[in-house]
């Protein structure tokens, strides 16, 4: 059990770095060769955030493990909530975007509502998962036409995730690029197969179901990067990047990451989830509006509340053990 645990750490350590050498090396290679930080920083910093739960997702479904790979995102969209906007909001009251509240929001609440109705059959096929994909192609066209009137503000978030030290030249350069982003997809590999691996020890030793350790241990462990990019967000005083980073991140964990694990191999939706991680998932997604929508915040009050919320939910979680 000691080395399992070792082992699970030594996967989330993994993960962290995997994502931070792949972002890096994949932004220093796009702005080497002439992309547009835009394009950069609406595709490559928001999959750098969610590649730990893209490659734990898609590497259970492979190895048939469904539970861990839908419990896992299920569990980082209400901890993202939950924890992470109501530890934030804590340290300081959180401002958003009426944007967030009319657009992304709403497209979070319906991409939860359509993950729940297509797994209403007890799977989510082959079919379901490009319907999840072709929404989030849609969604990512969507923001793509918008985003030339926030040009600057994604162009300002881009560059906080690019070095400060000038570019090598360019032949070497490119090759350092190259070989980062390999160091950083094959650490992110390594760190879940550790990660999935252990986790099942823990469900066995412990006696619990692989949904209850996919929704916390695992949730918890792929979340690091949203809550680092939140709480460091809320610490130079940019709340409005840590909501727009939590709500962002919700909806491709639905659309991408299980679109892309059900393509893989068709995800069988464990009856518990409609029980329980659904309808609290909906429930903090549908409560994340009207919180925002007063005042256009989340204060200290109301982030006390969502932390309070995710302690019940893991509570109950814990009890029901399966």
């Amino acid at each position: 059990m000691i080395l399992h645990v070792f082992l699970f750490l030594l996967g989330l350590v993994a993960l962290y770095f995997g994502a931070e050498w792949l972002v890096r090396g994949a932004a220093r290679l796009a702005r080497r060769v002439g992309v547009s930080p835009l394009v950069v920083g609406l595709t490559i910093v928001a999959f750098g955030t969610s590649s730990p739960e893209l490659v734990v997702s898609v590497f259970a479904a492979a190895r048939g493990q469904a539970d861990v790979a839908v419990g896992n995102v299920v569990g980082s969209n209400i901890l993202n909530i939950a924890l992470i906007l109501g530890l934030a909001a804590i340290l300081r009251p959180l401002r958003a975007q009426m944007r967030l509240i009319v657009r992304e929001t709403p497209i979070m609440i319906a991409a939860g509502v359509a993950l729940a109705v297509l797994g209403l059959d007890g799977t989510v096929s082959r079919p379901d998962a490009a319907l999840l994909l072709a929404g989030l192609f849609a969604y990512v066209a969507f923001v793509l036409r918008g985003a030339r009137r926030e040009a600057v503000a994604i162009k300002q978030e881009f560059e906080r995730f690019e070095s400060a030290e000038a570019l090598a030249p360019d032949g070497r350069g490119r090759a350092r690029d190259v070989l980062l982003i390999v160091v950083g997809l094959t650490a992110l590999s390594i760190g879940a197969r550790l990660l999935v691996d252990a986790s099942l020890v823990f469900a066995r030793t412990l006696g619990v179901s692989e949904l209850v350790i996919g929704v916390t241990v695992v949730a918890v462990g792929t979340s690091l990067p949203e809550l680092a990019t939140s709480l460091l967000a809320v610490w130079r005083d940019e709340a409005d990047i840590a909501v727009g980073n939590v709500v962002g991140s919700n909806i491709f964990n639905i659309l991408g990451i299980l679109g892309l694990a059900g393509l893989v191999s068709p995800l069988a939706m464990n009856p518990g989830l409609f029980r329980l991680e659904l309808p609290v998932m909906l429930a903090v997604s549908i409560l994340l509006a009207p919180i925002l929508a007063t005042g256009l915040r989340i204060g200290r009050i109301e982030g006390a509340l969502l932390l309070a919320g995710y302690a019940l939910f893991t509570g109950a979680l814990l009890a029901r053990g399966a």
